[in-house]
């Protein structure tokens, strides 16, 4: 079995996670090593469910945070094995995973291992299946079968944040716009009806949509409203008889799932529409002392997080939660997707600091 070194720097265990292909739905080497690394600390009540490890101090201290992070990548296009860059003159780590969100797993391991009396008791997790359908996500299927997991004061999803705080975050909704049609010979077109022509409408309320700005306390979270996929087509000769136009809402944490799907009916009223996927977001959650003190800490204003995280999971259960890890969130998934090595030690240090003030 592959074994990690939980006495490395975080920059360099970074590379050592990066290097092993996790890919959402292959997660399971890394988490039979990482399973195997915090087994061997005493300090630690670890326990696992599928590819998901958690690891628990017991301390008995007054307050209990979670930490989470997520062990599963987008797929890899060339940008493995990890290396060193310099980019105006700083020093980088590149590669698959590096952003999203392996630094921030990477701190989160060798603290795990260091902080053997925390001021707090430390729920740490580290799932799988992130980045795919939320039904597969390794925190929601532990939240269904162990919600006692999630007893916490509050809670630090690992995400890239530029080594910042981000707030809660914008729910995420999925859907189906349909037209139909009849389909003909493209040769006697006349006799059918092209459905990917009746879509034009629809591409053109996008085109006029406007997104709010909504702030929620304090911090403004910034919608959108996109077409993300088409699909039509049956042969180069056929007029086609369906077309199908996947729209993603991103929405402010203050609209419910309910008035996010209302929102998106409106819009396209009079089409055909499916919800195939909605997740709410997250308030703020920066009301809680712990979430005051951990902003102290960190010492920069706080900022709104516009993708969808799993911060959203904890916030339904009722634990305050915020985005902080290393990393451009504008890197993530992207093809020279790179850390700074500056920024995975100041984001170590911060939480070492906190955690053992």
């Amino acid at each position: 079995m592959l074994q990690l070194d939980l006495s490395l720097s975080p920059v360099e265990l970074t590379r050592v996670l990066c290097d092993i292909p996790s890919v959402s739905g292959d997660e399971t080497v890394l988490a039979d090593a990482l399973h195997a690394a915090v087994s061997a600390l005493p300090h630690l009540d670890v326990s696992r469910d599928g590819d998901t490890v958690v690891a628990r101090t017991q301390l008995g201290r007054p307050h209990r945070v979670v930490i989470a992070g997520h062990i599963d990548t987008v797929p890899i296009n060339g940008n493995v094995p990890t290396r060193d860059v310099e980019v105006d003159g700083e020093s980088w780590l590149w590669g698959r995973g590096t952003v999203d969100m392996k630094a921030g797993v990477a701190v989160q391991l060798v603290l795990a291992a260091e902080l053997v009396a925390p001021r707090a008791d430390i729920t740490w997790m580290w799932y799988d299946h992130e980045e795919v359908d939320s039904s597969l996500n390794g925190l929601k299927r532990l939240a269904e079968r162990r919600p006692d997991l999630f007893d916490a004061d509050f809670a630090i999803l690992g995400e890239p944040s530029g080594g910042e705080v981000e707030g809660g975050c914008n729910g995420t909704l999925r859907a189906l716009v349909r037209t139909s049609g009849m389909r003909a010979h493209s040769a006697r077109s006349w006799v059918g009806e092209n459905a990917i022509h009746k879509a034009a409408p629809v591409l053109e309320r996008l085109a006029h949509y406007r997104a709010h700005t909504i702030e929620v306390e304090g911090l403004e979270y910034r919608e959108g409203l996109n077409a993300v996929r088409i699909s039509a087509g049956v042969a180069g000769n056929v007029v086609p008889d369906l077309c199908e136009i996947e729209i993603n809402f991103r929405f402010a944490p203050s609209r419910t799932p309910e008035e996010a799907e209302q929102h998106v009916r409106d819009v396209f009223a009079g089409f055909e529409l499916e919800i195939v996927d909605l997740a709410p977001g997250a308030r703020p959650g920066l009301h809680a002392p712990l979430a005051r003190e951990f902003v102290a800490a960190v010492g920069a204003e706080p900022r709104p997080k516009y993708g969808w995280t799993d911060v959203a999971r904890f916030s339904a259960l009722g634990v305050p939660a915020v985005n902080y890890g290393p990393g451009d969130p504008h890197l993530a998934h992207h093809d020279q997707e790179r850390v700074s090595v500056a920024q995975i030690d100041a984001v170590a240090r911060v939480l070492r600091s906190w955690l053992t003030a």
